[in-house]
């Protein structure tokens, strides 16, 4: 068995970590009960959900003192109180506990309010108890007072209340008590004698703990493998291989397994300098596995970044935030590593056309049936009329000749008419994918009058004829609801498609363009319609933050490209300090055992240097 702890962590600033990232619920492990190690870079697993009011803004919310405890069938629940989006207190959730519901303890399901008295909540403690089909829950009110209520049907959550004397459950951290399995743990209730003590101290920075359980130790290890990022174990390759030349060994890859155990291919350079391929034999042969290295930052004054291949040659395009996006610079390569040194060439700036007159952002490349486009959003004059435009490559045009680039046209509904009204609504970083068989944008899209709404997004098919017209009516995809996405501003942003055999990944971007800036990701199963909000699937928390890599604050707004190997490369941009500017960094796209991405996997994580040597056989046939 291990024991899990959930807790809250202590705000730092706006710049390390904001209330809106603290009030949420942290989760570390331990195999003795004493020594924990947080999970997720010692940040949140679970935030609050927004709500909506009727002119379509969002209350932010968070949450405080979460307390875990078992479901029969082995699923969880965790009963928390829901606060406004900084901690303080919230009228909508005035008396009430906030329940979710989980089947693995990574991921949760908000099943909504659950209304306890007429005061504000401090604390609430719960545990399930079988006999009687029932959830007992302690809790104590802002006042003080102490009360214990059941559920004796949890579906239909009707809630029976007494008072109850019941105050030294809910003491501090220091004498407190969590609860296990079956069994409630305080002094106070008696006839539950299993206890397992709360941590004194816990050694995580900030943290504030809540509460203990005792889990299976086979969910222990997924908790693990989700929340940790992977680390390079070893590293598996054939000792002996037959071949008739040199084509046929380029053809085999290293195997890199990895600690969560997952696994990805690895080419290999050899060392065939006294090889004879002419002649039959065998021959004992080394080589190093190879080891792309991108120094962050690749580019400084580059966000937004995105790398694409075009005739077997790789550009790289990012807003150039060195002169406030009036100019867009393409970057040309025969590989990816060597477009960090490559010169640039500029393709578009503010002056050229009349409705380009600035803010250049997010350009991406996308081919769309065989031709080459850079979807980029632009304004003629004022921020409030930025919308999303394509530019087309001319037929058998150069990516790097400016003159061969058509000029941009706006994207438009089906029938041509604005996607949304200029000078109230703003459109930008507009993305494309192909999706069995259709193909979809996805964009960032924000009213600001007669309400700021802030920066949600939205879907639609397009039109591979015509990819600067929707074939559909937009669709909202998502808000920025959860504590993470709404930290500074109100934004989801930056969406670009991930796609794999089975599912469909979709990262976006949150928050403020500061070091609160985050990765979000949407998910959907092969098979389902994209333009149906609920198949998709949001994780709760964010997959990529400030904390995730040292050095690197504010990551986010994510590209991919696959290279000639199949190896997936993340483009982002990152502060290199909290102060520093948007930079460009390059990362390789790892994906976890359970096949979702990882994009924290450094270059040290990702191949350990007493792993990459190799010796080998090679049989000359």
């Amino acid at each position: 068995m291990a024991y899990l702890l959930s807790y809250t962590r202590q705000p730092i600033d706006s710049v390390h970590y904001d209330p809106r990232l603290a009030c949420s619920m942290h989760l570390a492990l331990s195999r003795d009960g004493a020594d924990y190690d947080a999970l997720n870079h010692n940040s949140g697993v679970l935030f609050a959900k927004a709500t909506q009011q009727e002119d379509g803004s969002l209350n932010p919310k968070s949450l405080k003192a979460p307390w875990l405890f078992a479901l029969p069938g082995g699923r969880y629940a965790v009963a928390a109180v829901r606060t406004g989006g900084d901690g303080e207190e919230d009228e909508e959730s005035k008396g009430c506990v906030l329940l979710f519901t989980s089947e693995n303890l990574t991921d949760y399901r908000e099943e909504g309010l659950l209304k306890l008295g007429e005061e504000y909540l401090e604390q609430v403690a719960c545990v399930f108890l079988p006999e009687q089909n029932a959830i007992r829950l302690w809790w104590k009110d802002r006042t003080g007072e102490c009360f214990t209520g059941e559920i004796r049907n949890p579906e239909d959550r009707v809630l029976l209340c007494e008072p109850a004397g019941c105050g030294d459950l809910f003491q501090d951290a220091g004498g407190a008590y969590g609860q296990t399995g079956e069994t409630l743990l305080g002094k106070a209730l008696e006839p539950f004698a299993e206890m397992i003590h709360m941590p004194k101290e816990t050694g995580i920075e900030g943290a504030e703990p809540c509460s203990v359980i005792e889990i299976p130790e086979e969910t222990a290890a997924r908790m693990r493998r989700k929340l940790l990022t992977p680390v390079n174990t070893g590293v598996e390759f054939p000792e002996r291989i037959r071949v008739s030349g040199p084509g046929q060994l380029e053809q085999y890859f290293a195997t890199a397994r990895y600690s969560d155990g997952s696994s990805a291919k690895k080419r290999v350079d050899w060392d065939l300098s006294r090889v004879d391929f002419d002649r039959k034999g065998t021959w004992e042969i080394t080589g190093r596995i190879r080891q792309e290295h991108f120094a962050f930052p690749v580019a400084y004054n580059r966000a937004d970044p995105c790398i694409g291949k075009w005739n077997d040659k790789y550009y790289f395009i990012a807003t150039n935030d060195a002169d406030n996006n009036h100019t867009l610079y393409i970057r040309e390569a025969d590989t990816i590593p060597g477009l960090v040194n490559a010169e640039e060439k500029l393709i578009l700036d503010s002056d050229t056309y009349p409705g380009i007159g600035g803010l250049l952002w997010a350009p991406e490349f996308h081919e769309v049936e065989g031709r080459l486009y850079i979807f980029h959003a632009a304004t003629p004059g004022e921020f409030f009329c930025e919308e999303s435009h394509v530019m087309a490559l001319r037929e058998g045009g150069n990516p790097a000749c400016r003159e061969d680039w058509l000029p941009p046209k706006r994207v438009v509904r089906r029938d041509g008419s604005d996607i949304c009204e200029a000078g109230k609504e703003i459109t930008l970083d507009m993305t494309c994918f192909a999706w069995q068989g259709d193909y979809y944008a996805v964009w960032s899209q924000r009213q600001f009058l007669p309400k700021d709404l802030g920066a949600w997004l939205y879907i639609a098919k397009l039109d591979p004829k015509e990819p600067w017209r929707l074939l559909t009516d937009p669709v909202v995809l998502s808000k920025p609801e959860y504590g993470w996405a709404n930290n500074h501003t109100f934004v989801d942003e930056g969406p670009f498609a991930l796609p794999t055999e089975e599912r469909l990944y979709l990262t976006f971007s949150s928050a403020a363009v500061d070091t609160s800036y985050v990765v979000g990701l949407l998910t959907i199963e092969k098979g389902k319609d994209l333009l149906t909000p609920e198949n998709w699937k949001k994780k709760n928390y964010p997959i990529l933050t400030s904390r995730s890599v040292e050095g690197e604050f504010g990551t986010g707004h994510n590209a991919y490209v696959t290279d000639e190997d199949g190896t997936i490369w993340n483009t982002y941009h990152a502060r290199p300090g909290t102060e520093g500017v948007r930079s460009s960094g390059i990362r390789r796209v790892h994906f976890d055992a359970e096949g979702e991405p990882v994009l924290d996997l450094t270059e040290e994580l990702d191949l350990k240097e007493e792993y990459r040597s190799l010796r080998i056989t090679l049989e000359i046939l």
